[in-house]
């Protein structure tokens, strides 16, 4: 592992090579450094170089790290719990990780109370991982029906999924592309002014370059950056 610039780096001319693949330029793929488990001091090294977008996966970290990070777009990762939304409501621009109308409808509550409205991703589940949460790729747009019907604070910005860990990251691509094509079809629906498909976030440390290659334009990586975590 280099420094955390160098690795961003590199992380960005891989996503440039890898974009070139695809119908996505490269400068055109976000690269959001996930900061789960990491200090302050790290992720305002990571900004400094570059780092525009930064990820987390559970609320008590954006709460205690808030306010010592340096301006930067935050976005909720991980699975959220309903009785956590209102923790988070105000200080994330994006809600990668939802999968039920009951967390869609806490959303546009605490949302609407802050005046606010707020941006999600639908995740999907491409492999059905009993491991992994996320909605399957037929029941995505019945959950996007509810949530234009029924939760006029939230607008759904694109989608979200994590492909199964495979020691070949090429394998990945068959759930990638799946849910690249259900992206397309609701990308085309400009029908309705809550319904703006521009994130597609695929893609982490081990299988970004395959995401990237499949159509992917938000890419979620922690590993690549700052190194393994140690969780003690």
């Amino acid at each position: 592992m280099g420094s955390i610039k160098e690795n961003i780096d590199k992380i960005k001319s891989l996503i440039d090579a890898a974009a070139e693949k695809a119908d996505t330029e490269g400068g055109e793929v976000t690269l959001c450094a996930i900061t789960k488990t990491r200090a302050a001091d790290e992720i305002n090294e990571a900004i400094l170089a570059g780092i525009t977008d930064i990820g987390e996966n559970k609320v008590q970290e954006i709460m205690d790290k808030y306010e010592q990070v340096a301006p930067v777009r935050w976005h909720m990762v991980g699975h959220l719990q309903t009785n956590k939304v209102k923790y988070i409501i105000d200080k994330v621009d994006l809600i990668h990780s939802v999968d039920s109308q009951k967390l869609a409808l806490e959303i546009d509550k605490r949302a609407g109370q802050h005046g606010k409205v707020m941006d999600i991703l639908i995740q999907v589940n491409a492999a059905m991982e009993e491991s992994k949460f996320g909605i399957s790729e037929e029941e995505t747009g019945g959950l996007i029906k509810d949530i234009l019907d029924n939760c006029p604070n939230i607008r759904i910005k694109g989608l979200m999924c994590m492909a199964p860990f495979e020691s070949d990251p090429k394998d990945t691509a068959v759930y990638f592309a799946a849910v690249k094509k259900l992206f397309d079809t609701y990308k085309k629906d400009i029908s309705h002014e809550r319904l703006d498909f521009k994130v597609l976030s695929m893609g982490m440390s081990n299988d970004f370059e395959v995401a990237v290659a499949c159509g992917a334009n938000f890419v979620r990586i922690g590993t690549a950056i700052f190194g393994e975590r140690n969780y003690i």
